[in-house]
């Protein structure tokens, strides 16, 4: 290279182009010492002076913008918690049963089905929480930073279910036990409404249906979180109360049942 740029022009005639620049608005606004920074780079790279503004912010624009790696990290997210919550069964162990006694082993299986009901109710929130979340990822156009974060949150919450779950199996009669998990459930549902509320104000859902999908999340999670917060006062009376309407709110979710009431939420 004979010491020529890009652009055909030397590196001493950019110089003076860019001291000139900077001379000819001495009579006018001063631009933020930052501008002048970005101009003086601009001029070196023989670039425009917005590209040289992007460089400083690209990064924040690209971070978190991909679709598909946020649906990989829930998927496995949500594939991890199920599995763990199958730990909380216990299988009796051989010297918990007498040689020949069936009652014996009967009976350490009876005691099993606490941790039981809960399993197969947390895996039943678990399975509804994660269509939620792909249905919602499924009608957004694109991500980006905020909204990432806002489902790693999401994310979060989703990881103490086997916790909440472990706890609730064995102190099922105790109120503490159940407001901590129906406080995992309404902090997923938060979160999951949350990120439909900022996916709308920041237009990531497709124009013309914006509205109505986030119309349709609203009604689904406020009108679930409406039905697991009776679900929670019942421990009032009995925390079995509360756990068999849970389990009942999960089914209706889950199948569907052709009731016009029910299937509008």
């Amino acid at each position: 290279m004979d010491g020529r740029s890009a652009c055909g022009d030397s590196r001493a005639r950019a110089q003076t182009r860019c001291r000139g620049s900077s001379r000819t608005r001495l009579g006018g606004p001063q631009p933020s010492r930052r501008r002048r920074r970005s101009e003086v780079w601009a001029c070196r790279d023989n670039l425009p002076v917005d590209r040289s503004e992007q460089r400083n912010r690209y990064y924040n624009e690209l971070a978190g913008s991909s679709l598909h790696r946020l649906a990989a990290i829930s998927d496995g997210i949500f594939a991890v918690s199920m599995t763990l919550l199958v730990l909380g069964l216990a299988v009796p162990t051989a010297s918990e049963v007498r040689t020949g006694m069936e009652g014996d082993l009967a009976r350490l299986l009876r005691d099993l089905l606490p941790a039981t009901v809960t399993y197969v109710m947390s895996f039943l929130t678990l399975g509804i929480f994660w269509v939620g979340q792909q249905t919602q990822l499924s009608q957004v156009e694109r991500a980006n930073r905020n909204y990432t974060w806002i489902h790693l949150g999401f994310l979060l919450s989703v990881t103490l279910v086997p916790f909440s779950t472990q706890l609730l199996a064995r102190f099922h009669w105790s109120r503490i036990a159940l407001i901590v998990y129906w406080l995992n459930i309404l902090v997923m549902g938060t979160a999951l409404l949350l990120g439909s509320e900022y996916a709308s104000r920041a237009r990531l859902f497709p124009k013309e249906q914006g509205r109505m999908i986030i119309q349709l999340v609203r009604r689904r999670v406020l009108g679930a979180q409406l039905l697991y917060l009776v679900a929670m006062l019942l421990c009032i009376f009995d925390t079995h109360w509360s756990i068999a309407l849970i389990v009942a709110i999960q089914l209706n979710f889950a199948l569907a049942p052709p009731i016009p009431l029910l299937r509008r939420l």
